[in-house]
């Protein structure tokens, strides 16, 4: 497991498997978001095997699966509930983190400053400059 704090609620992985569960719970995170689709990769871990070691283990589990590059005003409503409605800290992943990470970004600008969007996904290994110039800011 790969976690990578964006904020106190929120971090991002790239893809889990079920044997990952028990040292995310242990890492204090209460939820587990899935932003990848099954099958966007050949080999990758299914998300109903994952959501079945994470009901073991006893933290809640959503997917809101993301094709890479046909992001929806809905994704992104299904995303903001998702952050809204599961237990805090959340883990969200998916190929490399990085789409978590441009939701995250889209949820909380207008709400969170720029800078410290900008800070805190740079911190975690992650350029949304381009992003949120894109979205009317300074970037």
């Amino acid at each position: 497991m790969d976690a990578r704090k964006i904020s106190d609620a929120f971090s991002v992985s790239p893809q889990i498997t079920p044997e990952d569960v028990a040292a995310i719970a242990d890492a204090g995170f209460r939820s587990i978001l899935c932003n990848r689709p099954d099958g966007e990769e050949w080999g990758q871990t299914g998300c109903d095997e994952i959501e079945a070691a994470v009901k073991v283990a006893g933290l809640e589990f959503r997917n809101v699966p993301i094709v890479n590059g046909m992001l929806s005003e809905a994704d992104v409503d299904d995303f903001k509930a998702a952050l809204a409605e599961m237990p805090q800290p959340v883990l969200a992943y998916c190929r490399s983190g990085t789409r978590c990470t441009m939701l995250w970004t889209i949820a909380k600008f207008g709400e969170v400053e720029e800078a410290e969007i900008l800070r805190a996904t740079e911190a975690a290994g992650y350029d949304m400059r381009g992003l949120v110039a894109q979205m009317g800011g300074q970037g």
